[in-house]
């Protein structure tokens, strides 16, 4: 078996939906993906993607069958301090079988290589506190970034402060 690395295409929703299916398995939040097959056609493949992914296979040399067995997905932000595009990777994900074979830092070197041909000034991407990866990306280079603290307003407390914008 060999690893290829590719670009998503529109034909692979099924395929990405499930990747980011057991990933939030082994997060211990399958309860929280909500998206569906036409949410990723729609936003990944549409006229203004929303997002980018790169699929690792294994690929049989005999048979030519293919296997899933890692995900990156990532889009772009924007430095205004930098005056450059950042690269942030949203999911990433290696099959837990194929974990220690390079596959993982196969899909994180070819997103830093996407980074620096968009000339970006950084690569990013958020890390839960427990999960074991951190060292992962730490042996890669990656370093915790100073006193910043992730926020963010969803559900009901996003609609509330939509609504809020039309009054003083």
């Amino acid at each position: 078996m060999t690893i290829e690395l590719r670009p998503a295409e529109a034909g692979d929703v099924a395929t990405l939906l499930d990747l980011i299916r057991r990933l939030a398995e082994v997060q211990d939040a399958a309860g929280y993906v909500r998206s569906s097959p036409e949410d990723l056609l729609r936003d990944g493949f549409g006229p203004a993607p929303r997002f980018h992914a790169l699929l690792a296979e294994s690929v049989d040399p005999a048979s030519h069958r293919r296997e899933a067995v890692g995900l990156a997905l990532y889009y772009f932000t924007y430095s205004t301090w930098a005056g450059r595009p950042n690269l942030y990777i949203e999911d990433l994900y290696v099959d837990p079988d194929r974990q220690g074979a390079g596959i993982g830092r196969r899909l994180m070197a070819a997103l830093a290589g996407k980074a620096v041909e968009a000339g970006c000034s950084r690569l990013e991407l958020a890390v839960k506190t427990d999960n074991r990866a951190r060292a992962f990306y730490e042996r890669l280079g990656l370093v915790r970034k100073g006193s910043w603290l992730p926020y963010a307003v969803e559900g009901e407390g996003l609609r509330m402060l939509a609504d809020a914008a039309g009054r003083p």
